[in-house]
């Protein structure tokens, strides 16, 4: 058990949390959500006890361990793999090293004898024994291949150093764990792994995510931070939405009401005050005028962008033809005689682990970069438009977001705010400097630099990567709705089933181009391990 009791916090004006009151019960995992800048993170610092409120206190059960999942990617670089799972648990790792340490003395006094007993004693009460096989089994879940287990942290990838300080904060059975944007860097597998893995978690989990579908197959509650409090909701995120929606629609409409009653006796009594005959009725309605009550709804940190990819012509039969695609990259080959037809009306998610051959692609077919052999033809009806997984080139320069969305068309200073407003770049937001952006801020502008184009072909790199649920449901929505052709990478489960109708998987082996929805796909996959 953990809760919050009146936590408080602000930096200057801007209130984060105001009295928040909240209990985290053991066997339930809590999605913690809100829009970005609502405080998620900042909570979750505020439990783990990395931040203090400014008023207010957070209490754990006594003896509770507490797991959170270390965002430093550096902090271990001298441990090996194995020994930055097991320091997840400190004070096992410490028993463990002191116990070694005593096996290894030379003169082995009565007093170590009485020493090592209790030590057994407690390591066999920690699970001890089983420590560097938990430890191991966590890896090769999140796929970390057994052979890197003893090499140190330093000669892994970033990415796999991702997975392992996830397997550090899983492991040990912590009381309370804390995890934020868990999914990072985890392919498809591994997410499926790790949804499972929690699933049969039997203590208290707080997730921040912006994968609505691990929020689904994870969540028994939702904690929503909005108006500068933390609602808990029973369900999970589907559940949450429909129901937040629905309280909200009540509030509103009650509020209409009222003010459409009001507005009604109004004019009753400014009509009837003055007539002899009707005076005591607009006595009447002015006193129950007096006790309407219509509530000031708040201000949500919630906002919605307008996203909509709306092409000029639509697309003839003729798409894109690929052949025969070979591409190095510092000595790694990410394309290897790659080829495909795309039809029309295709919405393609290039899946698998091998993200350099899906970024390769996209960039050789938006002319960024040029294959050492092989050949690609769009059609000549195709205007494509083209989504960088990596965007940080697009802003190295001096302008404010007005003038950098300016070079991409001819309508003037006014078209631009009008179009950055409904992407939530309102006032003084729209003149902030390109080089400050957050990167959901430069995902955002790079999408307005997309819709400009009136593309009827679609090229998009990880496109959720940085944005919060309320920009990936916008841009997820928006592309359901695009009638043209879509060609996309991305590891959210529910953007992908819902916008996928073929799939070609990238593996270190090749590729597979299959015609079929995701969730097809994922069956098939998993009829095909149980089968091997």
């Amino acid at each position: 058990m953990i809760s919050a009791v009146n936590v408080a916090l602000a930096y200057g004006k801007r209130v984060l949390f105001k009295d928040v009151n909240i209990k985290f019960a053991p066997g339930n995992c809590y999605g913690l959500i809100g829009a970005n800048g609502s405080g998620k993170s900042t909570f979750l610092k505020i439990l783990s006890s990395e931040i203090e409120p400014d008023k207010g206190e957070v209490s754990v059960g006594p003896r509770e361990r507490i797991a959170v999942l270390k965002q430093d990617h550096y902090a271990y670089d001298e441990e090996t793999v194995l020994n930055t799972v097991i320091l997840g648990h400190e004070y096992l790792f410490r028993l463990m090293a002191e116990r070694d340490a005593l096996y290894s003395k030379p003169d082995f006094t009565e007093e170590d004898g009485i020493r090592s007993g209790e030590i057994e004693a407690e390591f066999a009460v920690m699970n001890g024994y089983e420590a560097e096989s938990d430890a191991a089994a966590l890896l090769s879940g999140l796929g970390i291949a057994e052979v890197h287990h003893q090499k140190k942290m330093k000669e892994l990838e970033g990415m796999d150093k991702v997975r392992v300080l996830l397997a550090q904060a899983l492991f040990g059975n912590p009381d309370v764990l804390l995890l934020d944007e868990p999914t990072n860097h985890l392919d498809i597998k591994s997410i499926a792994w790790f949804e499972d893995f929690l699933s049969k978690f039997q203590n208290t989990v707080i997730v921040v995510s912006h994968d609505r579908h691990f929020l689904n197959q994870v969540c028994t509650h939702i904690a929503d931070i909005d108006y500068s409090q933390i609602q808990v909701y029973v369900g999970n995120y589907d559940f949450w939405y429909q129901a937040s929606t629905l309280v909200m629609k009540q509030k509103q409409n009650e509020n209409r009401k009222m003010t459409e009653k009001a507005e009604e006796l109004k004019k009753f009594i400014q009509r009837f005050s003055a007539n002899a005959s009707k005076s005591k009725q607009a006595t009447s309605r002015k006193k129950l005028l007096e006790k309407l009550t219509i509530e000031e709804l708040p201000v949500s940190s919630r906002k919605y962008p307008f996203i909509s990819f709306k092409p000029e012509r639509p697309s003839g039969n003729v798409i894109l033809e690929i052949d025969g695609l070979c591409k190095t990259i510092d000595g790694v080959k990410a394309l290897d005689n790659f080829s495909l037809i795309v039809n029309k009306d295709d919405k393609i998610a290039f899946v698998g682990g091998n993200s350099l051959a899906k970024t390769t692609l996209f960039q050789i077919l938006s002319g960024e970069m040029e294959p050492d052999r092989g050949s690609f033809r769009w059609g000549q009806t195709i205007s494509p438009a083209y989504f960088p997984k990596e965007n940080s080139r697009y802003f190295n320069n001096d302008m404010n977001i007005v003038q950098w969305l300016g070079q991409f068309h001819k309508e003037g200073e006014t078209f631009s705010r009008g179009f950055l407003g409904r992407m939530l770049f309102s006032g003084e937001e729209a003149v902030k400097k390109t080089e400050v952006l957050s990167g959901g801020e430069k995902v955002r502008c790079m999408l307005c630099k997309m819709m400009l184009t009136g593309a009827n072909a679609l090229i998009l790199d990880e496109p959720t990567n940085h944005l919060d649920l309320e920009s990936i449901t916008s841009l997820n929505e928006s592309l359901i709705a695009f009638p043209e052709v879509i060609l996309f990478s991305s590891h959210d489960h529910e953007f992908i089933s819902t916008l996928a109708n073929r799939i070609v998987e990238f593996s270190s082996s090749g590729f597979i181009d299959l015609t079929m929805s995701f969730d097809e796909y994922l069956e098939q996959e998993e009829t095909a391990l149980e089968y091997a």
